[in-house]
């Protein structure tokens, strides 16, 4: 359950090009939602693709929907056929499922990240406010935060009564945000939903392959729909067109949210509020200092996110195991809050500072769990590992924050470090070298960054005359503004 003092608002800042939306907690930044008109998310869409190739060592498919890349299907996202006769141990391969050039009925579950393509499911779910319908489920689920045991059965025995009147053979999860929801509120959502279903269904049967059936709602939207919880308070758009249109779906779809909504006015530019602009900047930092002088270490590979804890210039407490103590404390609350900021997902390995203490493991463990409640996100912690790790995992469906603004640095590639310029000076002894042997010139000219320059006539001028003795040849250098610190050429006069 949440905290009962928790207050949340949400802000949205459209521009012509860009819509972010901001959720804060007690006036802390939490999560970032970026949205851009020249490349939107495409999870939830739903397409009508071709399937492409079929792997069966992978077990997985590929299917054009009409994207760049073509999107990925494994065997485990694909309906299997309703059977009583098939036996539940015999799990059928991916060449039983579906055949080349096959039409599908998609959706996206992940947008593409990096190389990779999207990744699909057959299982099409369509969300509203209350519900999610499940087409082609069987069953009623109910969301996990739900604790209560009444209000659980409650839900399960409206919305079962519902699909019954609806004599529709389909299913449905219950979210989060129906607690406390009344039948009359229960019924509205599946007659949408319901309808919306059929609408996609004829859409599929008269449109081409390739093609998308039902985009999902425009960010604005979508914070209505499922960001919007008992918590929050007030949200604020700085968009006249866009306040209007999140006012007319809040009245027609969500008349309790209504309300809420604010046309921001203020000279002020929104995320200034609140120091958001800061935070986003700060989020793309590798290192985040905690206020009691340690500090936490984010490194993101292809892999996994590893988090790394350190004590910094931390010495404030009576001993040493106090010390690491009260900073691993403080840094399981930021590492929550970085996480939710980052929008980091899949394996995430946490290195906190070893404790001694097996209370003050459990402590910092229980303190993280807390402090990822609110997390939209899914997400699982496992116990200390005997290595004093602490591995998680959280659901990954969209880019992190750091893909979304930052290209990969063209100085390192990506490495996170370069040549240094003693490296570099080496570098070019040897291609003079080499190129002394090969051809026949008078002079060679070195182009290079100005510190490899600087260091070749400091610190390397004598191996550059002895280098010039060796080889006959006369060496003039000359900086170059525009190279990086590992980039030169020779030039042969």
């Amino acid at each position: 359950m949440t905290d009962e003092s928790l207050k949340e608002e949400i802000l949205v800042n459209v521009t012509p090009n860009e819509v972010r939306a901001a959720l804060l907690e007690n006036g802390v930044l939490q999560e970032v939602y970026i949205e851009r008109s020249a490349r939107r998310g495409v999870i939830s869409n739903i397409y009508k693709g071709r399937v492409s190739r079929v792997l069966p060592g992978m077990q997985a498919a590929f299917v054009d929907i009409g994207l760049q890349r073509t999107a990925f299907l494994h065997v485990s996202d694909i309906e299997q056929p309703r059977n009583d006769e098939d036996s539940d141990d015999v799990v059928p391969g991916i060449r039983d499922l579906v055949k080349e050039g096959e039409e599908l009925l998609v959706q996206v579950v992940k947008d593409p990240l990096g190389n990779k393509g999207a990744r699909l499911t057959t299982f099409i779910t369509l969300p509203s406010r209350h519900l999610v319908l499940l087409p082609k489920g069987d069953s009623v689920g109910i969301s996990a935060r739900i604790e209560d045991d009444e209000e659980r059965e409650r839900l399960r025995s409206i919305v079962s009564e519902l699909l019954e009147e609806a004599d529709l053979a389909c299913g449905a999860i219950v979210r989060t945000v129906a607690e406390g929801a009344d039948a009359d509120e229960l019924r509205a959502d599946l007659k949408f939903l319901l309808k919306l279903w059929s609408v996609v269904q004829g859409r599929c049967s008269k449109t081409p392959v390739k093609t998308l059936i039902h985009e999902d709602l425009s960010l604005p939207l979508r914070v209505l729909r499922d960001l919007v919880t008992s918590d929050v308070e007030q949200i604020l758009v700085d968009s006249k067109p866009d306040f209007e249109a999140m006012q007319e779906f809040a009245e027609t779809f969500l008349p309790p949210i209504a309300p809420m909504l604010e046309l921001y006015q203020r000279r002020r530019p929104i995320f200034d509020l609140h120091g958001i602009e800061d935070d986003i900047r700060k989020s793309l930092d590798r290192s985040i200092p905690l206020k009691s002088g340690g500090y936490v270490i984010f490194d993101q590979t292809e892999a996994m996110t590893t988090i790394d804890v350190n004590t910094g210039g931390y010495v404030g407490h009576r001993n040493l195991e106090e010390t690491i103590y009260r900073t691993n404390l403080e840094a399981a609350v930021t590492i929550a809050r970085q996480l939710r900021l980052r929008n980091l997902g899949g394996i995430i390995i946490v290195d906190f500072i070893d404790m001694e203490e097996p209370g003050h493991r459990d402590n910092v463990l229980q303190l993280l769990e807390q402090s990822m409640v609110t997390d939209h996100a899914r997400h699982q912690i496992s116990p200390v590992s005997p290595l004093g790790l602490v591995e998680m995992t959280r659901k990954r469906t969209r880019e992190s924050l750091q893909h979304i603004l930052c290209d990969e640095c063209p100085s390192c590639e990506g490495r996170g470090f370069v040549l240094s310029a003693e490296t570099v000076c080496f570098e070019v002894f040897r291609e003079i070298s080499r190129q002394s042997r090969q051809f026949e010139f008078s002079e060679a000219m070195v182009l290079a960054h100005q510190d490899v320059i600087e260091l070749l006539l400091d610190e390397q001028a004598p191996s550059l005359s002895t280098l010039e003795e060796q080889t006959g040849k006369s060496i003039r250098l000359q900086p170059e503004a525009l190279y990086l610190q590992d980039q030169f050429d020779v030039v042969l006069m």
